[in-house]
């Protein structure tokens, strides 16, 4: 039996993740790996029409949170307002903070390009989070970690040279679990700017086909991750 993975997943906004890696994250839980989510803001400003805003924030806590108990997980939220998210290094200590409790073997956050602030900043702060964590001469409550492995999802907010590297595929019952968990968010069911769930949806049967799998959802890795190693022209 191989020896089980903790995943961190950070977003932005509760729902990035959810949307863009669930359907991985849901088959990682089914293998026995333990997954987190970390949203940087609770994405409170998507408020439907007539609901208070500070009212729709506590409810997406309890979607991010129902979410993760299904995957058998944890959900981290912190308290920055959405569309507001600060860019200090104040933020990435304490998501530093968190990498070194969780400690992940895997990162999975935003790709770099997109038309939300937020998501673009969340890039940045993971990446040097992921730095900075792995240091001890940054000398924090906890003992550095190194998080080895890093993975930008594929988000249609972050399109911009979004080039699919690596493709991870998912059986059914993965994607039941995840589609299960997706159900619970608001925005994902009931949003009239942008049909989320059948996006997704559609999305995971194409990367699946291109991946020859049922599912499958896609990934960008660094740049400097890009390297094929083997002993020959095989």
């Amino acid at each position: 039996m191989s020896e089980k993975q903790t995943i961190l997943a950070i977003g932005a906004h509760i729902g990035d993740v959810e949307l863009a890696s669930g359907g991985v994250l849901a088959s990682h839980s089914l293998q026995g790996d333990h997954v987190v989510t970390l949203a940087l803001t609770a994405g409170e400003r998507g408020v439907p029409a007539g609901k208070n805003m500070d009212e729709y924030r506590q409810q997406k806590r309890r979607e991010a949170e129902a979410f993760a108990h299904k995957l058998g997980g944890e959900a981290i939220i912190f308290d920055y307002n959405d569309g507001q998210l600060p860019d200090t290094d104040d933020v990435r200590m304490e998501v530093c903070d968190v990498i070194r409790r969780v400690k992940p073997d895997i990162l999975i956050t935003h790709w770099k390009n997109s038309m939300h602030k937020d998501h673009t900043l969340t890039h940045h702060i993971v990446n040097d989070a992921r730095f900075f964590a792995s240091l001890p001469t940054f000398e924090r409550q906890l003992p550095a970690h190194f998080a080895a492995r890093l993975y930008y999802s594929e988000n249609w907010e972050d399109a911009v040279d979004y080039v699919p590297y690596l493709y991870v595929g998912f059986d059914q019952a993965a994607y039941d679990l995840w589609i299960s968990g997706l159900s619970e968010h608001w925005f994902v069911t009931n949003s009239t700017s942008f049909n989320y769930m059948e996006y997704y949806k559609a999305l995971a049967v194409v990367r699946g086909c291109e991946a020859r799998k049922t599912y499958a959802e896609a990934f960008m890795v660094p740049a400097e991750a890009m390297k094929i190693r083997q002993s020959g022209l095989i």
